[in-house]
């Protein structure tokens, strides 16, 4: 099994990077035959989006080689960092681009979202907005977890979730993968 896991937002000390990260070492230990692919968005940077600047240039190679990752992943875990209740704009952008190759950017793949930031609400809203929208980009929701207070609910020098609640929703989602 490919697994494709990547936080949405480009900074480099990304938390939701490193959710992504757990999850995906999670998901190793739980299936056998598994090869996690780690994915850094901020790799990916491109012009923003517009009509007419793909009418100029065409879609970049940074949206095709996302998109091709997608479509070479058995199963995709994306934790999505919240920037003003939304989207952040750099997965914004890299995804607007991708969904110019084929609105069903996510190509139904089995999906796990994920969602964390330092504080209680756990980014909840631009979950919820993910999960909201996936079936018309063809995403199969097979589990939606928030993890509130990041720093409070990880350990840094082991990049752990000690948070059991969520670990164990956590290995439910794995297991409907």
């Amino acid at each position: 099994m490919k697994v494709l896991a990547f936080g949405t937002s480009n900074s480099r000390n990304s938390i939701n990077q490193k959710l992504a990260r757990y999850s995906a070492a999670q998901i190793d230990d739980a299936i056998d035959n598994v090869n996690v692919t780690l994915l850094d968005i901020h790799d990916l940077e491109m012009p923003i989006f517009s009509e007419e600047r793909e009418k100029e240039s065409g879609i970049p190679a940074f949206a095709h080689d996302f998109y091709q990752a997608i479509g070479e992943a058995d199963a995709i875990v994306i934790s999505f960092a919240e920037y003003n209740g939304s989207y952040t704009s750099a997965y914004k952008n890299l995804f607007d681009w991708a969904s110019r190759i084929d609105m069903k950017v996510y190509q139904d793949k089995p999906m796990i979202m994920l969602a964390t930031s330092p504080g209680p609400s756990g980014a909840q809203s631009v979950l919820a907005a993910a999960e909201g929208s996936a079936p018309f980009f063809a995403a199969d929701v097979k589990g939606a977890l928030s993890l509130p207070n990041f720093f409070d609910n990880f350990d840094a020098e082991t990049g752990v979730v000690t948070d059991e609640a969520f670990n164990q929703k956590l290995n439910e989602a794995i297991s409907a993968l």
